[in-house]
């Protein structure tokens, strides 16, 4: 029934009308707590009359629960970790590596964060060239913790926030170069300005963040036209064989037509000096010998012809005899005309009969009778004019 209502005895529940209760008493509370502990750890209750004994065993209670509540405060923080510190949520210390002790919880907790540790985050997307291409991007970022507090404090879900800036640097990086580029020789510079554009990117974040490395593991065009790009590759390669054969063999030639063309200066430089001294001295020898026949007209003239003639009948395998001046004992050097018949003429026998012959006739139908006494003349005459 209402306590406002008629038959309410207007005992409202403010003003304690119609009860005579008082404030509660601790002491009884505590006894029924320990009761029930002892009831839950199988123990009989305290009878009413041991109120002095359940007062000292409830403050062992507490006593311990609040030892065991400040013990919970003790954490040990592992090599390669750090440990941040929040009080009631906010930002307190960090911790290096050991033990360590902070205010048990609810007042302060801790955060472990291992700072040695080398995380992987994987990516993989279609993205469009500079070209209007599109290739299929597969990249691996590794990275570690660099500041524990900015980890935990700056961004929420620093993993997710580390995903998000890989997709966007890759997006714009990509972008910004053509398919072949990428393809080909471009890998490398394309993973290197990544790494650089996500590190800054970041850092501008503060999350604590050092990006190790970034791995371009696969990028190649769409499955439909994997083939027609695998042929371009293919000619690519083969051009650059081309090219890498063709600077192998200048580079074997090149060598060896500097070294034929300074052979050849060298030769025709010899020669040409050959040629000058040859001409010096004709001119010089040609000079002395218009001094002699100015001199000596005649006696000039007959020793150029007998010079001529011993030149031109030197090396002949013949024999001149004047058969009208019989007197003169004259020497055959046989062996000589036989070796020199053998060299010139087929091996024959009656050879020597046919080259004596042959003199004969040679000798009555050029030189005749004057031939022996003008040839001594001349020498004779040479003889006198020679200084």
């Amino acid at each position: 029934m209402p306590w406002n209502e008629p038959g309410g005895n207007n005992q409202d529940p403010w003003s304690g009308g119609g009860r005579n209760q008082g404030p509660p008493d601790l002491d009884e509370a505590f006894r029924k707590l320990w009761n029930r502990l002892r009831g839950m750890l199988g123990m009989r209750p305290a009878r009413g009359g041991g109120g002095g004994a359940t007062g000292t065993s409830v403050v062992v209670v507490v006593v311990v629960l609040a030892v065991l509540w400040l013990a919970s405060g003790i954490y040990i923080v592992g090599p390669g970790e750090k440990a941040v510190v929040f009080r009631f949520g906010a930002f307190k210390d960090v911790t290096d590596p050991g033990p360590h002790w902070h205010l048990p919880w609810p007042i302060e907790h801790r955060e472990v964060v291992n700072f040695t540790q080398v995380r992987d985050s994987q990516h993989r997307s279609m993205l469009l060239t500079q070209d209007e291409n599109i290739i299929d991007i597969e990249l691996a970022v590794q990275y570690r913790v660099k500041d524990a507090r900015d980890y935990l404090i700056n961004v929420r879900g620093p993993d997710i926030t580390l995903r998000d800036v890989v997709d966007s640097v890759i997006s714009e990086v990509v972008g910004q170069n053509t398919m072949d580029f990428i393809l080909g020789d471009g890998r490398s510079v394309v993973a290197t300005e990544s790494r650089v554009k996500i590190q800054k990117l970041l850092d501008s974040y503060g999350t604590g963040i050092e990006v190790l490395s970034v791995n371009l593991q696969q990028a190649q065009p769409p499955e439909a036209v994997q083939s027609a790009f695998a042929d371009a590759i293919k000619a690519r390669e083969d051009e650059a064989r081309f090219r890498n054969e063709a600077e192998a063999y200048a580079n074997g030639i090149l060598p060896l037509a500097r070294g034929e063309a300074a052979r050849i200066e060298q030769e025709a430089t010899a020669y040409k000096e050959k040629i000058i001294a040859m001409a010096e001295g004709d001119a010089s020898r040609f000079t002395q010998l218009v001094k002699a026949y100015r001199k000596a007209p005649e006696i000039t003239r007959k020793r150029l012809y007998i010079e001529t003639m011993e030149a031109v009948l030197g090396d002949v395998s013949k024999v001149l005899v004047d058969i009208k001046n019989g007197n003169n004992l004259m020497y055959l050097p046989l062996d000589k005309v036989m070796q020199g018949g053998a060299a010139a003429m087929p091996r024959q026998s009656g050879a020597l009969d046919n080259t004596l012959q042959s003199s004969k006739s040679i000798s009555r139908s050029t030189l005749g009778n004057r031939g022996d006494g003008m040839r001594s003349s001349s020498r004779s005459t040479l003889r006198e004019a020679r200084p």
